[in-house]
């Protein structure tokens, strides 16, 4: 069996200078390691809230590393260098909206301001594309949200089986063929 390849990737000017120590990033490989039963190989990227380089590390990710999944942190706030919704959309196949509806959902249970979070879901190719919050806990409530999901989509890509551990989150297993 192939293992997996997951794309992780932090959006900050600050982390990307060595400012700030990037929690995201680590935060999302957290959440993995605890929820997924398979192995994966994480490919981590770290860039400034710049759309050209936001775009360079999803399309490498997914068109040259083969990534079935890619996750992002941070940029997806309405602050004028929040720019990682717009990277996504821009190189996208297909946009799947009802990532970026239960996230928010889930996180106005949280905070009032999670309606100014604009996380969103695309496919590229045979990549999930999944944008996230930069706040960890809010990484975790989002994937935690969506996961369900996540192995079914890859396999509908025809991408590798996501196997997750009993007791976490639960995966729905359509009859697919």
């Amino acid at each position: 069996m192939a293992i997996a390849k997951i794309g992780i990737v932090t959006v900050s000017d600050r982390a990307s200078r060595g400012e700030y120590t990037d929690r995201g990033g680590p935060a999302i490989e957290a959440w993995l390691n605890s929820t997924l039963e398979s192995e994966y190989e994480p490919i981590r990227h770290l860039v400034s809230d710049e759309q050209e380089q936001i775009e360079a590390a999803l399309i490498d990710l997914a068109d040259t590393q083969g990534c079935c999944l890619i996750v992002t942190t941070g940029g997806t706030g309405p602050a004028k260098r929040d720019v990682t919704p717009e990277a996504t959309l821009a190189i996208a196949d297909k946009v799947m909206d009802g990532f970026g509806e239960l996230m928010r959902s889930v996180s106005l249970k949280v905070v009032p301001t999670a309606i100014l979070s604009r996380q969103t879901a695309v496919i590229r190719g045979s990549s999930l594309i999944i944008n996230l919050p930069g706040n960890p806990p809010a990484i975790a409530d989002c994937l935690g949200a969506v996961f369900p999901a996540v192995p079914v989509c890859i396999r509908l890509l025809e991408g590798p089986e996501l196997e997750i551990k009993q007791n976490t989150t639960a995966s729905f297993s359509p009859n697919i063929k």
